[in-house]
């Protein structure tokens, strides 16, 4: 396996170009947002519409609601700023470099929070080197369940957009991605669903040595997120032990009902199109909202995003309780917390 040059991905799989396990992937989400929300036309305006033209405007609205919005929590900004901090600390070490573990509940922000260190730290490099064309500064993959040490090396070459072969083996390829990392300054590794990683399987043993030894070969800081890490198998035996010494833990947790909370159920609001919302409504609901989501952000911003869409597919073009309600969340959620959220507003 050669590889003479820094690849560039193919454009016939545009869809998949879209995920950040690419390199063009990566690139769109670390590009300035060109896309502005629509503008909320006044009655009189939206009169003036035909019916075409209506059908547009509430799909550009549709599309506006159906977008994962970034809230600046408290975790994520900890999260960045233990990040960068470690990248700095990192800059000029020759061995033994400290990583990151960002851990939690499932929905409770992990990804977010370690994606936005990434494009803080992909901003940065770009501001840095305006002029230099090539530089990936940052990787971000996957663990897939019942990985391999082979496929975690091809997850990073996927990345990169290196062609892997069956007749290819894992030096190969291990060499093909320090090598391209290398040459293009990759100082930031961001590797998610780390708890696939079993220390006590054969398997999961030679993913967490290839990963180690990624480490070594490459003058990067690994930021690792997964979910309860704490009391996971990725800790557990020597390996365990020496990840263990080397990693600051972040933890996530769901947010108590506070003013944290509150603030990020009014930020959620402000970002709401519709004709016939009343403004500071869902401030009534703030209590109810964090029974109904056990104050997990993710299923706060689909049930509050979903009512919305569903606003405006039926007209209403407002967000109530009883919308909300009708938002399925995730099975935790649903089983677990709904007869709260309903004695909480009784």
């Amino acid at each position: 396996m050669t590889i003479s040059e820094p690849p560039v991905l193919q454009e016939a799989d545009a869809e998949a170009n879209q995920q950040l396990t690419t390199l063009e992937g990566w690139r769109r989400f670390a590009s300035p947002d060109q896309t502005e929300p629509p503008v909320l036309l006044s009655p009189a305006e939206l009169g003036r519409l035909s019916p075409a033209e209506r059908a547009l405007y509430d799909e550009d609205r549709l599309d506006h609601h159906a977008r994962m919005l970034v809230v600046a929590t408290s975790f994520v900004k900890k999260t960045v700023v233990c990040g960068r901090r470690l990248v700095l600390l990192n800059r000029r070490a020759i061995s033994a470099r400290r990583g990151l573990m960002v851990s939690g509940l499932p929905g409770t922000g992990k990804t977010s929070a370690i994606t936005q260190l990434g494009l803080a730290h992909e901003l940065l490099d770009r501001a840095r080197h305006p002029h230099v064309r090539g530089r990936i500064p940052v990787v971000y993959i996957t663990v897939p369940p019942a990985a391999t040490a082979r496929m975690i090396a091809a997850e990073f070459a996927r990345f990169l957009g290196l062609p892997v072969r069956r007749s290819s083996n894992i030096t190969d390829i291990i060499e093909a991605v320090v090598g391209v990392c290398t040459d293009t300054r990759t100082g930031l590794i961001l590797i998610d669903e780390i708890h696939n990683i079993s220390q006590v399987t054969r398997a999961g043993a030679d993913v967490s040595d290839t990963l180690k030894y990624f480490s070594e070969r490459l003058p990067a800081t690994f930021v690792y997120a997964g979910i309860n890490l704490e009391t996971s198998e990725l800790l557990t035996g020597v390996r365990g032990a020496q990840i263990a010494a080397r990693f600051t833990l972040v933890p996530t947790r769901p947010f108590p009902y506070g003013d944290e909370w509150k603030g990020l159920v009014a930020t959620l609001e402000e970002t709401l199109l519709l004709h016939d919302h009343p403004p500071g409504s869902l401030d009534k609901l703030d209590r109810y909202l964090h029974g109904r989501t056990d104050g997990m952000i993710g299923a706060l911003s689909h049930a509050i995003r979903g009512a919305a869409i569903d606003a405006i597919l039926d007209g209403t073009e407002r967000v109530t309780k009883a919308g909300i309600d009708a938002i399925p969340l995730d099975h935790a959620a649903e089983t677990t917390n709904k007869p709260l959220a309903k004695a909480l507003t009784r």
